[in-house]
């Protein structure tokens, strides 16, 4: 049997002298979402962030390919398109420019895609409008388009679904559906019913703590 793609052994967390998660064990497929649910408050963002590489505050072990992801770290970041909650996008830029900034420090980003991905999240005509003159919707979108320039094997998203409207989530389901169809795996975050991207595996951290 092949090793899983991310493994998570005995994860521990503590925030505010409150326990998060306790003996947390989870293995991640190639072709596999996992939906992490659970009470605001109950860690959800904070999993992430550790999965992600972008918090250190846990005991535990998490493996990348078989690998401890601290000695895999350039080939995990190398393989990971990770969305947080907030859009991360840099007012003073454009939308283009922000793209383009992302694709020099994620290489699993295909610069040559922007304006596709700007029109595939209904940007077109705002590319070189400064995101501090767009609204809320707009910026998370500009943050989403890099889910259209993607070549990473591994998605960590965040509350993707949060200020799109109709269109917008179905066609996020369906790029969510054509990852893991072809083989790429995701992790995320969402009160949205994501029956339309296929089976789904769902993570409750309430019930795991008994809350």
């Amino acid at each position: 049997m092949s090793e899983p793609l991310l493994k998570v052994v005995d994860l521990y967390c503590e925030r505010d002298e409150r326990v998060l998660f306790d003996g947390l064990n989870f293995e991640l497929a190639e072709g596999q979402l996992i939906q992490i649910e659970g009470a605001n408050g109950s860690g959800k963002t904070t999993l992430l962030r550790i999965l992600s590489g972008l918090s250190s505050h846990y005991e535990g072990d998490i493996y990348w390919q078989g690998e401890a992801i601290r000695d895999a770290k350039h080939s995990f970041l190398a393989a990971l398109l990770y969305f947080g909650h907030q859009p991360g996008v840099k007012g003073m830029l454009t939308p283009i420019e922000n793209l383009r900034w992302y694709a020099a420090i994620h290489p699993s980003l295909d610069e040559g895609s922007i304006n596709s991905a700007l029109e595939s999240v209904g940007l077109k005509g705002y590319e070189d409008v400064p995101c501090h003159s767009l609204s809320a919707g707009q910026n998370r979108r500009v943050s989403l388009a890099r889910l259209y320039m993607n070549r990473a094997q591994l998605w960590i998203l965040d509350e993707p679904f949060t200020a799109i409207d109709k269109r917008g989530v179905a066609a996020k389901e369906a790029l969510l559906a054509g990852h893991v169809s072809q083989g790429g795996s995701v992790i995320l975050t969402t009160h949205h019913d994501l029956s339309a991207c296929g089976p789904v595996t769902k993570l409750n951290l309430d019930e795991l703590m008994g809350t």
